[in-house]
C-alpha cells in the first residue's frame, strides 16, 4: 500500500505538473496517470487503495468544500441570493429531466431509470468548480457582481437536490419503496411527495449545523486558545468537517456537504483571522487531495466499456448541457443584472462532472438496477468529458466574458511574491539591517534583494559584505547587488525595477560622527520613494 501511494502522488505530480506546462488543466495529466496506474494497464495501485477511494474521496471532497466556504462573500451572495438559489435547483432539475428523456429511447429505460442517471450526470463537481472559482476570485474576474460565489453556492445547493432524488430514485428501483411518512398532525405522504420538505429540512438543517460548528470553533480555538499554533487549528478544524460529512450516514437530517461550507462560510463571519489562517492551511492540504481524488478517479475508469456507449454517451451529454442547462441557465438568471456575456460564461463555469459522478455512479450497477452497467459507463464518459473541458474553459473563457474587479484578500488566498529590498553599506548597522530583513523574510517566505550602492570603497569591503550577508540570509533566497551613482537615487530605482514591497535600511550611515535624527540617505529615500521604508535604528549606538 505504501508502495501504490508513493506511486499515486509522485505520478500524479509529474503528470498534473506536464499538463500544466503543456497549457492543459493538471487534473488531465491526473487523471491520466490514475488510468496507466489502473487494473487496465500496469495495475501498480493495491486493491486495498482502490477499495478505500470513495472513503479518501470524501476527504477531498470535505477538503474542498471547506476552501469553498472560507472563500464566500456575504456581501457579494446578498446581492445576487435568488440567483444562486435559483441556479441551486433550475439547471441541474432541467438537465435531469432532458436526459431522462433522451435515455428512454437510447437506451430503452423506463422514466425512473432515466431520471437515475439524469440525477447523477446533472450533479456538478466540487473539485473542479471550487478551486476555479476560488482563482477566479482571487484574479478579481466576475467579483464585482459576485459571479464566483453564486456558482459556488448554486452548485452545493444543485448537488443536495440530486442526491435526495438520486436516493428515492434507488430505493424505488430496487425495493418498489411504497414507504409512508406520517408527520406529527396525523399527515401522511409518500416518498416523492415529502420530498420538498425533505429539500428545505436539509438545507435548514445543514446551515444550522454549520453554524453551531463555527461557533464551538471559535469558541475552542480562538476564545480559549487550546490549540498553540496553525496546524493544531487545521487539525482539529478539518476534524470537524469530516465529522459533519460523516454524521448523515447516521442522522440524515441535513446535507453534510452544505454544512461543511457553510461553517466554513460563517467562520469568515464569526472570527476572520482564523478564517484566514485556516484557508491557506486548507489550501495546502488541498494541493494533495486533489492528487489523490484525480489519480483514483482515472483507476476506477472502465475503458472497456466506454466503446459501447460513445456515441449515445456523448448525445445525452450535449443534449443535457446544451438544452436542459442552458434553458435552467436561462430562467435563473433571468431578471438579474447579468450580462449576455456573463450568462455565457455558465456553460463553461457550471457544467464539469467529477466528484459526484465518482462517488455515486456506480451505485445502480452495484444494486443490481437494470441498465446500471450503462449508466456507470456514461458516468465514466461525463467525467472524462467535462472534467478537463471545464478545468480548461473556465480560465480561458473568464476574461473574454466577465469583467475584472477589486480582489478582496479577506476572503480568498491571494499569492502574491514579496521581495524586500536590504540597502546596506560598510557601517557596522548593516548587520542589524540584515538581521532585521532575514526576520521579516522568514515569516512572509519573502526573496530579498540586497543593495550596496558603491561610492568610495575597496574590493575586499565589497567581499566581507557579501560574506556577512551569505551568512545571515543563508536559508533565504536573495540577490547581492552593485550599483554606482547616487545612494538614494539608485536604492529608489532598484526598488522600482525588483518590484520590492519595502526598503529596509540603516538610520545612520557610514558616518556615524553625524548628529542628526535620520541620516541623509535614509530621509532622502524616504522622501522620493512611493514604497514603504524601514529604518533601523542602531541598537549599538543607543545602548551606549
Amino acid at each position: 500500500m505504501l508502495e501504490s501511494v508513493i506511486w499515486i502522488l509522485l505520478a500524479g505530480f509529474f503528470t498534473g505538473q506536464l499538463a500544466r506546462r503543456l497549457g492543459a488543466p493538471p487534473l488531465i495529466g491526473m487523471i491520466v496517470s490514475g488510468i496507466l496506474l489502473g487494473s487496465q494497464v500496469a495495475n501498480v495501485i493495491h486493491p486495498d487503495i482502490l477499495t478505500s477511494a470513495d472513503s479518501l474521496r470524501t476527504v477531498a471532497v470535505m477538503i474542498i468544500l471547506m476552501k469553498a466556504g472560507l472563500g464566500l462573500d456575504r456581501e457579494k451572495l446578498s446581492q445576487q441570493g435568488t440567483v444562486a438559489l435559483r441556479l441551486g435547483f433550475l439547471p441541474a432539475t432541467l438537465e435531469a429531466i432532458a436526459i431522462a428523456l433522451v435515455a428512454i429511447p437510447l437506451f430503452h429505460f423506463n422514466f425512473p431509470t432515466g431520471l437515475l442517471l439524469g440525477c447523477i450526470i446533472g450533479a456538478e463537481s466540487p473539485a473542479v468548480i471550487v478551486p476555479a472559482m476560488l482563482r477566479l476570485k482571487s484574479l478579481g474576474w466576475g467579483v464585482t457582481k459576485g459571479i464566483p460565489d453564486a456558482i459556488l453556492t448554486g452548485s452545493a445547493l444543485s448537488d443536495v437536490l440530486l442526491l435526495l432524488i438520486f436516493g428515492l430514485l434507488v430505493d424505488f428501483l430496487t425495493q418498489g419503496n411504497t414507504e409512508k411518512i406520517t408527520l406529527l398532525g396525523g399527515l401522511t405522504f409518500t416518498a416523492w411527495q415529502f420530498l420538498p420538505i425533505q429539500v428545505l429540512r436539509e438545507i435548514i438543517f445543514g446551515l444550522l449545523v454549520g453554524y453551531i460548528a463555527a461557533r464551538l470553533l471559535v469558541w475552542f480555538l480562538a476564545q480559549q486558545k487550546w490549540t498553540q499554533n496553525t496546524v493544531q487549528d487545521i487539525l482539529i478544524t478539518a476534524c470537524t468537517a469530516l465529522f459533519l460529512v460523516i454524521l448523515p450516514k447516521y442522522w440524515a437530517y441535513y446535507s453534510g456537504y452544505l454544512a461543511v461550507m457553510a461553517m466554513g462560510f460563517f467562520l469568515i463571519e464569526l472570527d476572520a483571522p482564523l478564517a484566514r489562517r485556516l484557508r491557506v492551511g486548507f489550501d495546502n492540504l488541498w494541493m494533495i487531495a486533489e492528487i489523490f481524488l484525480f489519480v483514483l478517479l482515472g483507476a476506477s475508469i472502465q475503458l472497456n466499456v466506454l466503446g459501447n456507449i460513445l456515441l449515445p454517451g456523448l448525445i445525452i451529454l450535449m443534449v443535457g448541457t446544451l438544452i436542459g442547462r442552458i434553458l435552467g441557465w436561462y430562467f435563473a438568471t433571468l431578471g438579474s443584472n447579468w450580462n449576455w456575456r456573463e450568462r455565457l460564461f455558465l456553460l463553461p463555469g457550471n457544467s464539469a462532472k467529477a466528484t459526484v459522478q465518482a462517488a455515486i455512479g456506480a451505485i445502480p450497477f452495484a444494486r443490481g438496477i437494470e441498465g446500471g452497467d450503462t449508466i456507470l459507463a456514461i458516468a465514466a464518459l461525463s467525467i472524462l468529458v467535462t472534467a478537463p473541458l471545464g478545468a480548461w474553459a473556465i480560465p480561458i473563457s473568464a476574461p473574454k466574458l466577465l469583467q475584472r474587479g477589486e480582489v478582496d484578500p479577506t476572503k480568498v488566498t491571494v499569492s502574491t511574491r514579496v521581495v524586500l529590498l536590504a540597502a546596506v553599506d560598510t557601517s557596522d548597522i548593516s548587520t542589524q539591517v540584515l538581521t532585521k530583513t532575514a526576520a521579516l523574510a522568514r515569516r512572509s517566505d519573502a526573496e530579498v534583494i540586497v543593495v550596496h550602492v558603491i561610492n568610495v570603497a575597496s574590493s575586499d569591503t565589497v567581499q566581507e559584505l557579501q560574506k556577512i550577508t551569505e551568512r545571515l540570509l543563508a536559508d533565504i533566497r536573495y540577490k547581492f547587488v552593485t550599483l554606482t551613482g547616487s545612494v538614494p537615487e539608485q536604492i529608489v530605482q532598484a526598488a522600482i525595477d525588483y518590484q520590492v514591497s519595502e526598503i529596509i535600511m540603516g538610520k545612520r550611515g557610514a558616518k556615524s560622527w553625524e548628529q542628526v535624527l535620520i541620516g541623509s540617505v535614509s530621509q532622502t529615500v524616504i522622501e522620493f520613494s512611493s514604497i514603504p521604508v524601514l529604518v533601523v535604528e542602531d541598537s549599538l549606538l543607543n545602548h551606549n
